[in-house]
């Protein structure tokens, strides 16, 4: 575990909302935590949770209208990136934070060559000349395990696989070394060796380079393998974090424990994988209670009437149930 004086990046109280003819619908809501340098963060939930809105918020891209930051701050070091200017924001963005976003396709624009969308970039950013540039592109190509970089930048992104495209995204993304990466379901749609070359890739740049690292994920086997600590996120609401080692042996909100519980074993042969009854809801539809109770095995009268607060569970480890408060009151009782 790294221990820093101060957070690289501290999201305090943070309200993300999307206003829409049924009226303010909050996509994330109330949440704080926070990245040291070199930290690699693991942001897990289901689909819906908030996980990409929170990342979105961080990199002042919330499509305004209809979606606004209502509430809270984000601090990038000292600075409040939720009284930045627009034109800040873009002197930040691929400088300093640069983001992986989950379709590499979609990121990339097919008219333009792979060099062209790089150099772009990098010129932008570094303002270096174009010879310069190209040298730079190529190396940082060749960093994330790519073969004949020097023909890549002069092919299209239709001309690549999948697992291409999306380490050309990494690479465009760690071109002006940032000192925070935020990557949105990196490896979402490839297959199982492409996904473990690019999570390894990702590592090395992360000790290497001593980027930070905010990894958005729905795969907890992901976590486990690149994280030093975790967030689990439901329905826009933080509901446990802790260091990744405590998540996995003593995970304390019955969320958590559904979603370790669904991760199939392949030591153990099952007829029915497990998982969590009922869906997610959606953003704004509980006024009142946890959240979780519909879906919750443990769930008792007060879950449907009281929010739970985040509560330590030991140390860092924190979870959002009231069975951890009484766990407490017993204990010290």
């Amino acid at each position: 575990m790294l221990n820093h004086p101060s957070p690289l990046l501290r999201v305090q109280s943070l309200k993300t909302s999307f206003f829409t003819d049924r009226g303010e619908i909050p996509a994330v809501d109330d949440i704080t935590f926070h990245i040291h340098e070199g930290e690699i963060v693991g942001i897990v939930g289901e689909s819906g949770c908030g996980k990409s809105v929170t990342s979105l918020s961080i990199m002042g891209l919330i499509p305004s209208p209809p979606g606004k930051i209502t509430g809270g701050e984000i601090f990038y070091g000292d600075e409040d990136l939720t009284k930045a200017s627009e034109k800040r924001m873009r002197d930040l963005r691929g400088n300093e934070i640069a983001m992986i976003f989950q379709e590499p396709m979609t990121s990339l624009n097919p008219v333009f060559t792979i060099g062209n969308q790089m150099l772009e970039t990098i010129r932008l950013h570094k303002g270096w000349n174009k010879k310069d540039s190209l040298e730079h592109a190529i190396t940082v190509l060749k960093l994330v395990g790519l073969p004949r970089a020097e023909e890549l930048v002069k092919e299209y992104p239709h001309q690549l696989s999948g697992g291409m495209r999306q380490r050309v995204m990494i690479a465009m993304a760690m071109a002006c070394e940032p000192k925070l990466l935020i990557a949105d379901e990196p490896t979402t749609a490839l297959d199982v060796t492409i996904q473990a070359q690019i999570l390894k890739l990702m590592k090395d740049l992360n000790e290497r380079t001593k980027t930070a690292i905010m990894l958005i994920t729905h795969d907890l086997g992901v976590v486990a393998e690149v994280c030093d600590r975790v967030i689990v996120m439901y329905s826009g609401k933080v509901v446990e974090q802790g260091a990744v080692e405590d998540i996995f042996t003593n995970p304390s909100h019955p969320y958590t424990k559904g979603l370790l519980q669904s991760v199939p074993d392949i030591r153990q042969q099952q007829e029915k994988l497990y998982s969590i009854p009922g869906n997610v809801p959606k953003p704004g539809s509980i006024k009142e209670g946890c959240r979780f109770a519909p879906r919750c095995y443990a769930a008792f009268d007060r879950c449907s009437v009281e929010h739970p607060n985040l509560s330590e569970v030991q140390g860092d480890h924190r979870a959002r149930c009231f069975l951890v408060e009484e766990e407490k009151e017993e204990a010290y009782g």
